[in-house]
């Protein structure tokens, strides 16, 4: 498998799971008809599973010389077929899986807690798992996982589907019952400690499935932060969109899925970035994983971001627009032509801008549809949002109707609210669960799913794949740059240079005298700050200095410094840059992703203010202009005050510049902090930088 400059895989692996998923052969290693015993419910289940999909079942237990009418074999080696799919049953893993190896088969799937997810000597077991399938053929699903694999799904439901990738099976179960109220599904993998097969080898496989219309997702830690990526890219290159419940957001959150599958959950703002990067929607509830994944597998790609909200209650208009501005949609005004033709069924005297507000009812009659075929045909329009409050028959029945007839007859997508609690209603039980129409139970799911919506096709309609074109090698500075990591502010400034990001004018002065001469050659005014790998903050220590105006105060300054910090090497003295927005722009090494780049708003309050942006590399130049855009303080870098407009070209360049030392020197290098990164009219220049040495 090919790797880039950091070691890292460029593309996913290739694994057949066809074979997985509809395997001809399967055999259950342990099975039993021992009445109460957990084996005895499970082979029932996966016999099921195996027969219902053409599968002939083998059945593995030395005790038993058959089960239900089937015969039993006293090991998986009697077996007198290939196996395509082992599900091992029986709790000593690690000498049953080695006959399962010995007998070639393609899978195995191991349910046996107490590995990764239990500490340190379960860490040690699943260390031995991983090792033995690593030295064979075989792909293993668990250890730690349930019988979710082994569902069975509705054949009679329409459209593309769902397919689901959890690791907790209970947390995935409100997704499969999406499908007794019409949604469909059409594969579930249940991950558990993920030894061998993980998140990413499921998540490529379904992205290239052609009835799978979307990946719902809940995730409690990633195995390989690279892998995930791969996955996530070759989703989006596909149009299959990923939606994502990723627990850890929190501390308790973090530490409650590492005991549950004994992940590493990584960081959550850099996870949430690398979501960012590939397009992947991160929702919060089970509830938002099930309306926005139906939604993206019940619509077509957007064609521009117009939202209309019609409703048959100006209040209930007026709520529900109200929250879709807030969530950043855009509620454009309906064109002059339409509000006139609409005009001819609503009275007057109610609003037809957008929100459109029919008043009652024309929805329950002829008019229902007129009305809405009219807002459909309009050329601001994108996507059609109708709130339904509460239900009363004589308009509600009716309008159901004819929000299914006129999707049939528009390729927009219309958004549909039905909020009666009671939910028994026939205009949603028989007329909208019954269609293929996004159907929502709450104004902020309907929002939250129309957000998405715009989000990930604007995202995808200029996406490039940034694996199209790997780095293979280091860069030639990187040979220079390996001798620079000494861990002090000039040598860090060399270093950069090295790059090609530009610093001020500088050197290191030894003595009084040599802090004078510089002081005379580079200003006036200069700056002067102790030089040492071994002080981080030295403005805090009161040796740093701006606007020293001559030789003399610099011999002055350099005495003072030497005085504080007396084992310093000396001092910068540095040319003073003109005024700019401070920046700061970094290196970190993740647990989960590796480097790490950091982009925000610099100077001594970045601690503070953490208005910061990541990205993992790889990335393109698109992605570092959004990192601009992402900071809450980004109109700083449009001008604000009088102030101008800082260099955005720049700021992107040194951006990338960055990233490029991240993956050279991704073994050497464990931070960088260029802070602060001057942002100019014209040009960036860093005004500081250290680089700590991993």
């Amino acid at each position: 498998m090919r790797t880039d400059v950091t070691g890292r895989p460029v593309e996913p692996r290739s694994i057949d799971l066809d074979t997985f998923f509809s395997p001809k052969t399967v055999a259950v290693i342990g099975a039993s008809d021992t009445a109460n015993r957990p084996n005895t419910a499970m082979t029932k289940k996966i016999r099921q599973w195996a027969e219902s999909a053409g599968a002939e079942v083998f059945l593995v237990n030395p005790n038993r010389d058959e089960i239900d009418g089937l015969r039993c074999y006293p090991t998986v080696l009697d077996v007198p077929a290939d196996v395509d799919l082992a599900a091992v049953l029986v709790g000593d893993v690690l000498p049953a899986l080695e006959q399962v190896i010995e007998k070639k088969a393609a899978f195995a799937v191991v349910f046996a807690a107490g590995f990764a997810e239990t500490g340190a000597d379960g860490e040690r077991l699943q260390a031995r798992l991983e090792d033995v399938i690593a030295a064979s053929d075989i792909h293993v699903l668990g250890p730690n996982t349930n019988l979710n694999a082994f569902e069975t799904f509705r054949a009679d439901l329409p459209g593309r589907a769902i397919a689901l990738i959890t690791q907790s099976g209970h947390q995935g179960r409100p997704v499969f019952q999406g499908q007794d109220i019409g949604i469909r599904l059409s594969h579930w993998a249940p991950t558990g400690n993920e030894a061998d097969l993980e998140f990413a080898d499921f998540c490529a496989y379904f992205a290239e499935q052609p009835e799978v219309g979307a990946i719902a997702c809940y995730v409690e830690g990633f195995k390989d932060g690279r892998t995930l990526m791969l996955a996530a890219d070759r989703a989006v290159q596909a149009g299959v969109p990923i939606v994502a419940v990723k627990v850890g957001r929190t501390d308790e959150g973090r530490s409650m899925a590492k005991a549950h599958t004994g992940h590493l959950t990584g960081s959550d703002a850099v996870t949430s970035a690398v979501f960012g990067q590939f397009g992947v929607t991160r929702v919060d509830g089970l509830d938002e994983l099930l309306d926005v994944a139906a939604m993206f597998a019940r619509t077509k790609p957007a064609k521009g971001d117009g939202v209309c909200v019609y409703s048959i209650s100006g209040g209930t208009g007026a709520h529900m627009a109200d929250m879709a501005a807030a969530a950043g949609l855009r509620i454009p005004a309906l064109a002059k032509d339409t509000q006139e033709q609409l005009h001819e069924w609503i009275p007057p005297y109610l609003r037809v801008s957008n929100p459109v507000d029919n008043g009652g009812p024309p929805s329950a009659d002829w008019r229902g549809r007129k009305i809405l075929d009219a807002i459909l045909a309009d050329p601001n329009v994108n996507l059609l949002l109708c709130p339904i409050t509460g239900a009363v028959p004589s308009m509600s029945g009716r309008l159901a109707r004819d929000l299914v007839d006129a999707a049939h007859a528009t390729d927009k997508p219309i958004f549909v609210v039905w909020g009666s609690p009671v939910g028994d209603e026939e205009a949603y039980r028989e007329i909208l669960l019954k269609s293929d129409l996004p159907v929502f139970r709450t104004f902020a799911n309907a929002v939250t799913a129309a957000k998405a919506y715009f989000d990930y096709h604007a995202f995808r309609s200029s996406y490039r794949s940034p694996f199209a074109k790997p780095v293979l090698r280091p860069s030639p500075s990187a040979r220079t740059a390996r001798t620079l990591l000494r861990g002090d502010e000039a040598t860090s400034m060399r270093l950069l240079e090295e790059y090609g990001i530009s610093v001020p004018r500088f050197d290191v002065a030894t003595s009084p005298k040599e802090a004078a001469k510089l002081a005379d050659a580079l200003g006036p005014p200069v700056v002067m700050k102790a030089c040492s790998p071994e002080i981080l903050h030295k403005s805090d220590l009161g040796l740093v200095r701006l606007g020293v105006s001559d030789g003399d105060e610099a011999k002055k300054i350099y005495k003072s410094f030497m005085k504080k910090a007396p084992d310093a090497d000396g001092v910068i003295v540095s040319e003073q840059i003109g005024d700019g927005v401070e920046t700061v722009v970094g290196i970190s090494q993740d647990q989960l992703f590796g480097p790490v780049v950091m982009f925000g708003l610099g100077g001594v309050f970045v601690e503070v203010l953490k208005d910061v942006t990541f990205r993992v590399p790889p990335f393109g130049k698109e992605e570092a202009r959004r990192m601009l855009g992402e900071l809450q303080g980004a109109a700083l870098l449009d001008g604000a005050r009088g102030r101008p407009k800082v260099d955005r070209t720049a700021l992107v360049d040194v951006i990338m510049r960055v990233q490029r030392m991240a993956m050279d020197l991704h073994a050497e290098l464990a931070e960088l902090d260029i802070n602060p990164l001057a942002a100019l009219p014209k040009g960036a220049v860093a005004l500081d930088a250290l680089a700590v040495v991993r």
